[in-house]
């Protein structure tokens, strides 16, 4: 109880220093944009990384996400959070890409969302169930797979993932339910 508190006080805490570095960026403070990046880069490259399964595109999708991010920040209303409204921006920057490739990937990284100044190298996991599981993912068809990692991994609602995606309510729920009848099928071989 006592570990789930301080976490909620953190998460407030964060959201109100995010708030305040916003309004000092929307006031021309680049300082406190750039402190907004590196308390953020992180998750938006994990996120852009697993959409693209690239990791030279999700760079660029990155930077895109922060350069529009910049000029629209006086846009950023704060009905949620700073990071979320950044995911978005994010999320929507490696869709237009491949849009405008017109091509989509087949392939998922594995990327861990690292905290800031975390070294890579002190990080343990259990390598092969995250292969097996990230193998199934990989496999999963474009549009599932899409859906699924934005829901299952990155919590987005249904009406969040149809906004996005510009897709109805519905075909997002059956995407999700295509892609876990997909993955049991694969993980239960």
């Amino acid at each position: 109880m006592a570990a789930a508190a301080r976490l909620m006080k953190s998460a407030t805490r964060s959201a109100g220093h995010h708030s305040a570095l916003v309004k000092r960026a929307v006031g021309g403070d680049v300082s406190a944009f750039e402190e907004l990046y590196r308390d953020s880069v992180g998750r938006i490259y994990a996120v852009c990384l697993r959409m693209t399964a690239d990791p030279g595109i999700a760079e660029d999708c990155t930077q895109n996400a922060y350069v529009r991010a910049w000029q629209k920040l006086d846009r950023f209303e704060g009905r949620s959070a700073f990071t979320s409204w950044l995911h978005r921006i994010a999320v929507n920057e490696v869709l237009a890409r491949h849009r405008s490739e017109g091509r989509r990937r087949t392939h998922l990284e594995l990327v861990s969302e690292l905290p800031a100044g975390t070294d890579v190298d002190t990080q343990s996991r259990d390598v092969g169930a995250n292969a097996d599981l990230e193998s199934a993912v990989q496999s999963l068809p474009d549009g599932a797979r899409q859906v699924f990692v934005l829901y299952a991994v990155y919590g987005y609602t249904h009406q969040e993932i149809a906004d996005t995606l510009e897709l109805a309510v519905g075909t997002c729920k059956a995407q999700v339910h295509r892609a876990r009848k997909l993955l049991r099928a694969r993980l239960d071989k």
